[in-house]
Protein backbone atom coordinates (compact mmCIF):
# COMPACT_ATOMS: atom_id res chain seq x y z
CA UNK A 1 0.00 0.00 0.00
CA UNK A 2 1.25 3.54 -0.86
CA UNK A 3 2.37 5.70 1.81
CA UNK A 4 -0.34 8.89 2.65
CA UNK A 5 0.91 11.83 1.52
CA UNK A 6 -1.68 13.74 3.47
CA UNK A 7 -2.74 12.86 7.07
CA UNK A 8 -6.39 12.96 7.93
CA UNK A 9 -7.53 13.46 4.19
CA UNK A 10 -10.37 15.67 3.65
CA UNK A 11 -12.16 15.36 0.13
CA UNK A 12 -11.26 18.76 -1.75
CA UNK A 13 -12.09 19.79 -5.07
CA UNK A 14 -9.21 17.71 -6.84
CA UNK A 15 -10.39 14.76 -5.30
CA UNK A 16 -13.97 14.84 -6.75
CA UNK A 17 -12.79 12.71 -10.15
CA UNK A 18 -11.72 9.96 -7.53
CA UNK A 19 -14.06 10.13 -5.46
CA UNK A 20 -16.13 6.99 -6.81
CA UNK A 21 -16.30 3.61 -7.27
CA UNK A 22 -13.63 1.94 -9.38
CA UNK A 23 -16.00 0.09 -11.78
CA UNK A 24 -17.42 4.01 -13.01
CA UNK A 25 -13.80 3.88 -14.11
CA UNK A 26 -13.52 0.65 -15.93
CA UNK A 27 -16.92 1.26 -17.57
CA UNK A 28 -15.73 4.80 -19.05
CA UNK A 29 -12.33 3.47 -19.85
CA UNK A 30 -14.60 0.75 -21.61
CA UNK A 31 -16.43 3.04 -23.27
CA UNK A 32 -13.52 5.16 -24.51
CA UNK A 33 -11.48 1.97 -25.81
CA UNK A 34 -14.48 1.00 -27.90
CA UNK A 35 -15.49 3.97 -29.28
CA UNK A 36 -18.60 4.51 -27.71
CA UNK A 37 -19.47 8.02 -27.07
CA UNK A 38 -23.63 8.13 -27.09
CA UNK A 39 -25.49 10.49 -25.32
CA UNK A 40 -27.28 8.74 -22.37
CA UNK A 41 -30.37 9.83 -19.61
CA UNK A 42 -30.08 8.41 -16.31
CA UNK A 43 -32.15 8.77 -13.28
CA UNK A 44 -31.77 9.14 -9.85
CA UNK A 45 -34.64 7.96 -8.03
CA UNK A 46 -35.66 5.65 -4.80
CA UNK A 47 -37.04 2.53 -4.93
CA UNK A 48 -39.13 2.38 -1.90
CA UNK A 49 -39.58 4.06 1.82
CA UNK A 50 -37.41 3.52 4.61
CA UNK A 51 -39.72 2.17 7.82
CA UNK A 52 -42.52 4.29 9.16
CA UNK A 53 -41.66 6.87 6.03
CA UNK A 54 -44.98 7.99 3.86
CA UNK A 55 -43.10 10.64 2.18
CA UNK A 56 -39.36 11.90 1.38
CA UNK A 57 -37.97 15.31 1.68
CA UNK A 58 -35.79 15.69 -1.22
CA UNK A 59 -32.36 17.36 -0.60
CA UNK A 60 -28.41 17.55 -1.79
CA UNK A 61 -28.98 18.95 -5.21
CA UNK A 62 -26.73 22.08 -4.30
CA UNK A 63 -24.20 20.01 -3.18
CA UNK A 64 -24.53 17.82 -6.91
CA UNK A 65 -24.66 20.89 -9.10
CA UNK A 66 -20.86 21.79 -7.43
CA UNK A 67 -20.17 18.36 -8.01
CA UNK A 68 -21.03 19.35 -11.73
CA UNK A 69 -18.79 22.20 -11.93
CA UNK A 70 -16.13 21.61 -10.06
CA UNK A 71 -15.26 17.31 -10.74
CA UNK A 72 -11.97 16.80 -12.44
CA UNK A 73 -9.03 14.53 -12.83
CA UNK A 74 -5.91 16.27 -11.99
CA UNK A 75 -2.24 15.26 -12.63
CA UNK A 76 -2.07 13.23 -9.31
CA UNK A 77 -5.54 11.30 -10.21
CA UNK A 78 -3.98 10.28 -13.29
CA UNK A 79 -1.09 8.98 -11.78
CA UNK A 80 -2.65 6.97 -9.65
CA UNK A 81 -5.51 5.87 -12.01
CA UNK A 82 -2.06 4.48 -14.50
CA UNK A 83 -0.98 3.03 -11.71
CA UNK A 84 -3.73 0.62 -10.43
CA UNK A 85 -3.49 -2.88 -12.28
CA UNK A 86 -7.02 -2.75 -13.25
CA UNK A 87 -5.84 -0.23 -15.96
CA UNK A 88 -2.91 -2.21 -16.91
CA UNK A 89 -4.13 -2.58 -20.50
CA UNK A 90 -5.60 1.08 -21.02
CA UNK A 91 -4.35 3.12 -23.64
CA UNK A 92 -2.80 6.69 -22.82
CA UNK A 93 -5.23 7.76 -24.85
CA UNK A 94 -7.91 7.32 -22.28
CA UNK A 95 -6.05 9.18 -19.65
CA UNK A 96 -5.45 11.91 -21.71
CA UNK A 97 -9.22 12.06 -22.57
CA UNK A 98 -9.58 11.74 -18.22
CA UNK A 99 -7.01 15.03 -17.90
CA UNK A 100 -9.22 17.30 -20.39
CA UNK A 101 -12.83 15.41 -18.98
CA UNK A 102 -15.53 18.08 -17.33
CA UNK A 103 -18.98 17.33 -17.20
CA UNK A 104 -20.78 19.03 -20.24
CA UNK A 105 -24.58 17.52 -19.96
CA UNK A 106 -27.69 19.26 -18.75
CA UNK A 107 -29.40 18.27 -15.34
CA UNK A 108 -33.10 18.20 -14.61
CA UNK A 109 -34.11 17.91 -10.98
CA UNK A 110 -36.58 18.57 -8.58
CA UNK A 111 -35.69 21.61 -6.29
CA UNK A 112 -34.38 20.84 -2.94
CA UNK A 113 -37.53 20.82 -0.29
CA UNK A 114 -39.95 19.20 -2.65
CA UNK A 115 -42.28 16.12 -1.19
CA UNK A 116 -41.27 13.00 -3.14
CA UNK A 117 -42.27 9.50 -3.32
CA UNK A 118 -40.50 5.99 -4.63
CA UNK A 119 -40.39 5.86 -8.24
CA UNK A 120 -40.21 9.42 -8.97
CA UNK A 121 -37.05 10.81 -10.56
CA UNK A 122 -35.42 13.01 -8.02
CA UNK A 123 -32.34 14.14 -10.56
CA UNK A 124 -31.95 12.77 -14.44
CA UNK A 125 -28.36 13.99 -16.42
CA UNK A 126 -28.79 13.79 -20.27
CA UNK A 127 -24.84 14.01 -21.27
CA UNK A 128 -22.24 11.57 -22.79
CA UNK A 129 -22.60 8.62 -21.59
CA UNK A 130 -18.81 8.66 -19.65
CA UNK A 131 -19.84 11.71 -18.09
CA UNK A 132 -22.49 10.36 -17.03
CA UNK A 133 -21.54 7.34 -16.01
CA UNK A 134 -18.60 8.74 -13.75
CA UNK A 135 -20.90 11.25 -11.49
CA UNK A 136 -22.64 7.66 -10.29
CA UNK A 137 -21.55 7.18 -7.24
CA UNK A 138 -20.56 10.67 -5.93
CA UNK A 139 -24.48 11.77 -6.87
CA UNK A 140 -26.13 8.50 -5.10
CA UNK A 141 -24.35 9.21 -1.67
CA UNK A 142 -25.01 12.93 -1.71
CA UNK A 143 -28.98 12.56 -2.82
CA UNK A 144 -29.29 9.67 -0.39
CA UNK A 145 -27.74 10.97 2.41
CA UNK A 146 -28.90 14.34 2.78
CA UNK A 147 -32.77 13.26 1.28
CA UNK A 148 -32.74 10.56 4.35
CA UNK A 149 -31.49 13.32 6.92
CA UNK A 150 -34.01 16.12 5.61
CA UNK A 151 -36.80 13.23 6.01
CA UNK A 152 -35.84 12.48 9.01
CA UNK A 153 -35.57 16.08 10.53
CA UNK A 154 -39.06 16.99 9.05
CA UNK A 155 -40.16 14.13 11.43
CA UNK A 156 -38.34 15.56 14.76
CA UNK A 157 -39.42 18.67 13.66
CA UNK A 158 -43.40 17.91 13.52
CA UNK A 159 -42.90 15.80 16.38
CA UNK A 160 -42.07 19.04 18.79
CA UNK A 161 -45.31 20.91 17.47
CA UNK A 162 -43.65 24.18 16.37
CA UNK A 163 -41.13 24.01 19.29
CA UNK A 164 -37.60 25.03 18.46
CA UNK A 165 -35.43 22.00 17.27
CA UNK A 166 -31.36 22.27 17.02
CA UNK A 167 -29.42 19.55 15.67
CA UNK A 168 -26.71 18.43 17.62
CA UNK A 169 -25.20 15.67 16.19
CA UNK A 170 -22.08 16.36 14.67
CA UNK A 171 -20.42 14.28 16.96
CA UNK A 172 -22.20 11.50 16.71
CA UNK A 173 -22.37 11.22 12.69
CA UNK A 174 -20.08 9.11 10.78
CA UNK A 175 -17.38 11.79 10.13
CA UNK A 176 -16.48 15.23 10.27
CA UNK A 177 -18.36 16.13 6.69
CA UNK A 178 -20.89 13.65 7.37
CA UNK A 179 -21.96 16.50 10.24
CA UNK A 180 -21.35 19.28 8.25
CA UNK A 181 -24.03 18.00 5.48
CA UNK A 182 -26.25 16.41 8.04
CA UNK A 183 -26.52 19.92 9.48
CA UNK A 184 -27.86 20.89 6.10
CA UNK A 185 -30.31 18.51 5.21
CA UNK A 186 -31.93 19.27 9.19
CA UNK A 187 -32.23 22.65 8.69
CA UNK A 188 -33.97 21.90 5.25
CA UNK A 189 -35.85 19.56 7.38
CA UNK A 190 -37.08 22.08 9.37
CA UNK A 191 -34.61 22.90 12.69
CA UNK A 192 -33.65 26.35 13.72
CA UNK A 193 -30.29 26.15 14.45
CA UNK A 194 -27.05 23.73 14.46
CA UNK A 195 -24.24 22.96 16.87
CA UNK A 196 -21.58 22.76 13.99
CA UNK A 197 -19.83 26.00 14.15
CA UNK A 198 -18.66 25.31 9.94
CA UNK A 199 -22.16 24.72 9.00
CA UNK A 200 -22.66 27.94 10.32
CA UNK A 201 -19.71 29.56 8.78
CA UNK A 202 -20.29 27.85 5.70
CA UNK A 203 -24.24 28.25 5.19
CA UNK A 204 -25.18 30.83 7.76
CA UNK A 205 -27.29 28.36 9.75
CA UNK A 206 -27.80 29.70 13.22
CA UNK A 207 -25.51 28.22 15.50
CA UNK A 208 -25.92 27.34 19.52
CA UNK A 209 -23.93 25.86 22.47
CA UNK A 210 -23.95 25.61 25.84
CA UNK A 211 -21.27 23.96 27.71
CA UNK A 212 -20.33 20.48 28.62
CA UNK A 213 -20.72 18.52 31.82
CA UNK A 214 -16.81 18.60 32.06
CA UNK A 215 -17.17 22.12 32.45
CA UNK A 216 -18.96 22.02 35.58
CA UNK A 217 -16.97 19.44 36.76
CA UNK A 218 -13.35 21.64 36.19
CA UNK A 219 -14.27 24.23 38.91
CA UNK A 220 -14.76 23.67 42.85
CA UNK A 221 -18.33 23.21 43.29
CA UNK A 222 -21.56 23.38 40.36
CA UNK A 223 -22.20 27.06 41.75
CA UNK A 224 -18.66 28.48 41.06
CA UNK A 225 -19.39 26.79 37.86
CA UNK A 226 -22.42 28.46 36.97
CA UNK A 227 -21.28 32.38 38.17
CA UNK A 228 -18.02 32.07 36.01
CA UNK A 229 -19.92 30.85 32.77
CA UNK A 230 -22.48 33.08 33.22
CA UNK A 231 -19.95 36.41 33.63
CA UNK A 232 -18.53 35.14 29.92
CA UNK A 233 -21.96 34.85 28.43
CA UNK A 234 -24.72 36.79 30.36
CA UNK A 235 -26.33 37.58 27.12
CA UNK A 236 -26.49 33.98 26.44
CA UNK A 237 -26.27 31.91 29.66
CA UNK A 238 -27.83 28.33 29.23
CA UNK A 239 -26.99 26.39 32.48
CA UNK A 240 -26.70 22.43 32.07
CA UNK A 241 -27.68 21.52 35.64
CA UNK A 242 -27.85 18.00 35.28
CA UNK A 243 -24.29 17.13 35.98
CA UNK A 244 -24.57 15.97 39.88
CA UNK A 245 -28.34 16.54 40.56
CA UNK A 246 -30.54 18.05 38.52
CA UNK A 247 -32.74 19.42 40.51
CA UNK A 248 -30.60 20.66 43.45
CA UNK A 249 -28.84 22.59 39.96
CA UNK A 250 -32.09 24.09 39.20
CA UNK A 251 -32.40 25.51 42.89
CA UNK A 252 -28.88 26.60 42.69
CA UNK A 253 -29.59 28.66 39.73
CA UNK A 254 -32.66 30.08 41.82
CA UNK A 255 -30.30 30.38 44.79
CA UNK A 256 -27.08 32.86 43.10
CA UNK A 257 -30.07 34.65 41.51
CA UNK A 258 -28.16 34.87 38.10
CA UNK A 259 -30.27 36.34 35.20
CA UNK A 260 -30.18 33.02 32.61
CA UNK A 261 -32.31 32.39 29.55
CA UNK A 262 -32.60 28.76 29.97
CA UNK A 263 -31.51 25.89 31.91
CA UNK A 264 -30.73 22.13 29.71
CA UNK A 265 -31.71 19.09 31.03
CA UNK A 266 -29.53 15.94 29.20
CA UNK A 267 -30.62 12.85 31.04
CA UNK A 268 -33.19 11.03 33.58
CA UNK A 269 -36.50 11.32 33.15
CA UNK A 270 -37.03 14.66 31.33
CA UNK A 271 -40.78 14.64 31.73
CA UNK A 272 -40.72 14.73 35.19
CA UNK A 273 -37.89 16.25 36.08
CA UNK A 274 -39.07 19.34 33.53
CA UNK A 275 -41.53 19.43 35.13
CA UNK A 276 -40.63 19.92 38.65
CA UNK A 277 -37.78 22.32 37.42
CA UNK A 278 -40.37 24.44 35.72
CA UNK A 279 -41.91 24.79 39.03
CA UNK A 280 -38.91 25.37 40.95
CA UNK A 281 -38.45 28.64 38.47
CA UNK A 282 -41.37 29.65 38.38
CA UNK A 283 -41.92 30.19 41.75
CA UNK A 284 -38.72 32.26 42.15
CA UNK A 285 -40.01 34.06 39.19
CA UNK A 286 -38.09 33.25 36.63
CA UNK A 287 -41.18 32.37 34.52
CA UNK A 288 -39.01 33.28 31.11
CA UNK A 289 -36.38 31.02 31.68
CA UNK A 290 -36.93 28.37 29.09
CA UNK A 291 -36.26 24.60 29.68
CA UNK A 292 -33.86 22.88 27.11
CA UNK A 293 -33.83 18.95 26.75
CA UNK A 294 -31.36 17.11 24.67
CA UNK A 295 -30.09 13.18 25.70
CA UNK A 296 -31.22 10.41 22.77
CA UNK A 297 -34.09 12.05 21.62
CA UNK A 298 -36.07 11.62 18.64
CA UNK A 299 -39.62 12.08 17.19
CA UNK A 300 -40.97 9.22 18.85
CA UNK A 301 -39.53 10.63 22.33
CA UNK A 302 -40.89 14.08 21.55
CA UNK A 303 -44.08 13.43 20.99
CA UNK A 304 -44.41 11.59 24.03
CA UNK A 305 -42.99 14.21 26.04
CA UNK A 306 -45.32 16.89 24.93
CA UNK A 307 -48.40 14.84 24.67
CA UNK A 308 -47.79 14.10 28.35
CA UNK A 309 -47.28 18.09 28.81
CA UNK A 310 -44.06 18.49 29.71
CA UNK A 311 -42.94 22.17 30.00
CA UNK A 312 -39.97 21.86 27.74
CA UNK A 313 -39.04 24.56 25.11
CA UNK A 314 -36.57 23.42 23.28
CA UNK A 315 -35.13 20.07 21.88
CA UNK A 316 -31.63 19.51 20.88
CA UNK A 317 -31.31 16.36 18.84
CA UNK A 318 -28.27 14.53 18.08
CA UNK A 319 -27.74 10.85 17.06
CA UNK A 320 -30.84 9.81 16.02
CA UNK A 321 -31.22 12.84 13.94
CA UNK A 322 -27.98 12.98 11.89
CA UNK A 323 -27.82 9.43 11.29
CA UNK A 324 -31.40 8.29 10.96
CA UNK A 325 -30.96 5.94 13.82
CA UNK A 326 -34.19 4.02 13.05
CA UNK A 327 -33.74 4.01 8.98
CA UNK A 328 -30.01 4.77 8.51
CA UNK A 329 -30.20 3.85 4.72
CA UNK A 330 -32.25 5.21 1.54
CA UNK A 331 -32.61 2.76 -1.91
CA UNK A 332 -31.81 4.92 -4.11
CA UNK A 333 -30.81 4.31 -7.47
CA UNK A 334 -29.58 5.55 -11.06
CA UNK A 335 -30.08 3.91 -13.49
CA UNK A 336 -30.08 4.48 -17.26
CA UNK A 337 -33.30 5.20 -18.95
CA UNK A 338 -32.57 6.08 -22.40
CA UNK A 339 -29.83 6.86 -25.23
CA UNK A 340 -28.98 8.15 -28.36
CA UNK A 341 -28.24 5.93 -31.37
CA UNK A 342 -28.07 7.02 -34.85
CA UNK A 343 -29.64 10.05 -34.01
CA UNK A 344 -32.55 8.33 -32.32
CA UNK A 345 -33.55 8.14 -28.77
CA UNK A 346 -33.44 4.40 -27.57
CA UNK A 347 -35.45 4.18 -24.69
CA UNK A 348 -33.74 1.44 -21.89
CA UNK A 349 -35.11 -0.51 -19.12
CA UNK A 350 -34.33 -3.37 -16.56
CA UNK A 351 -35.97 -6.29 -16.36
CA UNK A 352 -34.56 -7.75 -13.23
CA UNK A 353 -37.09 -9.39 -10.29
CA UNK A 354 -38.11 -7.00 -8.02
CA UNK A 355 -35.76 -4.17 -9.71
CA UNK A 356 -37.48 -3.63 -12.89
CA UNK A 357 -37.37 0.01 -13.67
CA UNK A 358 -39.67 2.46 -16.51
CA UNK A 359 -38.10 3.40 -19.79
CA UNK A 360 -37.32 7.29 -21.09
CA UNK A 361 -37.02 10.65 -19.34
CA UNK A 362 -39.92 10.71 -16.97
CA UNK A 363 -41.76 14.13 -15.46
CA UNK A 364 -43.90 14.05 -12.50
CA UNK A 365 -47.32 15.88 -12.43
CA UNK A 366 -48.52 17.17 -9.04
CA UNK A 367 -52.46 17.18 -8.77
CA UNK A 368 -53.79 19.68 -5.81
CA UNK A 369 -57.32 20.36 -4.69
CA UNK A 370 -58.78 23.85 -5.08
CA UNK A 371 -57.04 24.68 -1.67
CA UNK A 372 -53.91 23.19 -2.80
CA UNK A 373 -53.30 19.79 -0.75
CA UNK A 374 -51.43 17.55 -2.77
CA UNK A 375 -54.09 14.66 -3.74
CA UNK A 376 -51.97 12.42 -6.32
CA UNK A 377 -49.04 12.26 -8.59
CA UNK A 378 -48.79 11.20 -12.03
CA UNK A 379 -45.26 9.60 -13.17
CA UNK A 380 -45.15 9.89 -17.03
CA UNK A 381 -42.88 10.13 -20.12
CA UNK A 382 -41.39 13.93 -20.36
CA UNK A 383 -43.35 14.62 -23.56
CA UNK A 384 -46.78 13.78 -21.93
CA UNK A 385 -48.74 17.26 -21.29
CA UNK A 386 -50.25 16.70 -18.14
CA UNK A 387 -52.60 19.07 -16.01
CA UNK A 388 -50.79 19.94 -12.74
CA UNK A 389 -47.67 21.12 -10.81
CA UNK A 390 -44.34 19.69 -13.36
CA UNK A 391 -41.90 19.11 -10.64
CA UNK A 392 -38.75 17.98 -12.52
CA UNK A 393 -37.31 21.80 -13.57
CA UNK A 394 -34.22 21.61 -16.09
CA UNK A 395 -30.90 23.33 -13.55
CA UNK A 396 -27.86 23.17 -15.55
CA UNK A 397 -27.59 23.14 -19.23
CA UNK A 398 -24.01 22.09 -21.35
CA UNK A 399 -22.35 21.86 -17.71
CA UNK A 400 -23.63 25.41 -16.67
CA UNK A 401 -25.90 26.26 -13.96
CA UNK A 402 -29.05 28.11 -14.99
CA UNK A 403 -29.62 30.24 -11.64
CA UNK A 404 -27.89 31.07 -8.53
CA UNK A 405 -28.16 29.05 -5.34
CA UNK A 406 -30.94 29.46 -3.36
CA UNK A 407 -30.44 31.02 0.37
CA UNK A 408 -30.94 27.88 2.58
CA UNK A 409 -33.72 29.63 4.65
CA UNK A 410 -35.98 29.81 1.43
CA UNK A 411 -35.42 26.11 0.76
CA UNK A 412 -36.53 25.57 4.37
CA UNK A 413 -39.66 27.53 3.85
CA UNK A 414 -40.82 25.81 0.88
CA UNK A 415 -39.97 22.23 2.55
CA UNK A 416 -42.30 23.44 4.83
CA UNK A 417 -44.68 25.00 2.77
CA UNK A 418 -44.97 21.54 1.10
CA UNK A 419 -45.48 19.35 4.21
CA UNK A 420 -48.32 21.32 4.83
CA UNK A 421 -49.92 20.64 2.05
CA UNK A 422 -49.31 16.72 1.97
CA UNK A 423 -52.48 15.58 4.25
CA UNK A 424 -51.61 14.72 7.56
CA UNK A 425 -52.45 10.95 7.32
CA UNK A 426 -49.21 10.95 5.03
CA UNK A 427 -47.12 13.04 7.81
CA UNK A 428 -47.89 11.41 10.64
CA UNK A 429 -45.08 9.16 12.81
CA UNK A 430 -46.92 6.21 12.51
CA UNK A 431 -48.47 6.74 8.20
CA UNK A 432 -52.25 5.32 7.88
CA UNK A 433 -52.60 6.02 4.04
CA UNK A 434 -49.82 5.56 1.23
CA UNK A 435 -49.83 8.74 -1.22
CA UNK A 436 -51.11 7.88 -4.35
CA UNK A 437 -48.52 7.91 -7.52
CA UNK A 438 -50.33 6.64 -10.75
CA UNK A 439 -48.41 5.55 -13.76
CA UNK A 440 -49.51 6.91 -16.84
CA UNK A 441 -50.78 4.95 -19.82
CA UNK A 442 -48.16 6.77 -21.87
CA UNK A 443 -45.89 5.34 -19.78
CA UNK A 444 -47.20 2.01 -19.61
CA UNK A 445 -47.06 1.61 -22.97
CA UNK A 446 -43.69 2.48 -23.57
CA UNK A 447 -42.58 -0.33 -21.09
CA UNK A 448 -44.66 -2.56 -23.05
CA UNK A 449 -42.84 -1.85 -26.27
CA UNK A 450 -39.34 -1.59 -24.52
CA UNK A 451 -39.54 -4.70 -23.01
CA UNK A 452 -41.45 -6.34 -25.90
CA UNK A 453 -37.90 -5.13 -28.29
CA UNK A 454 -35.59 -6.62 -25.41
CA UNK A 455 -37.05 -9.82 -26.43
CA UNK A 456 -37.25 -9.81 -30.02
Amino acid sequence: MASDKRRLPLIKESDLGLCTDLYQLTMAAGYFENGIEHTSTFELFVRGFPPKRSYLLAAGLEQAIEYFETMHFDDDAIAYLRSHPAFGNVSKGFFDCLRTLRFTGDVHAVPEGTVVFPDEPILRITAPVMEAQIVETYLLTTINFETLIATKASRVAAAARGKPVADFGTRRAHGPQAGLWAARACFIGGCTATSNVLAGSVFGIPVVGTAAHSWTMAVDSEEEAFRRYQEVFPDNTILLIDTYDTLEGARRVVELGLPVQGVRLDSGDLAALSRKVRKILDECGLTETKIVASGDLNEYRIDELLTGGAPIDLFGVGTEMVTSKDAPALAGVYKLVEQKEDGRVVPKLKTSAEKETYPGAKQVFRQTDSEGTFQRDILTTSDDPRAGIPLIQEVMREGKRLDDPLPLDVIQKEAKAQLARLDERYRRLEPEAAYPVEVSESLRKLTDETRRAICE
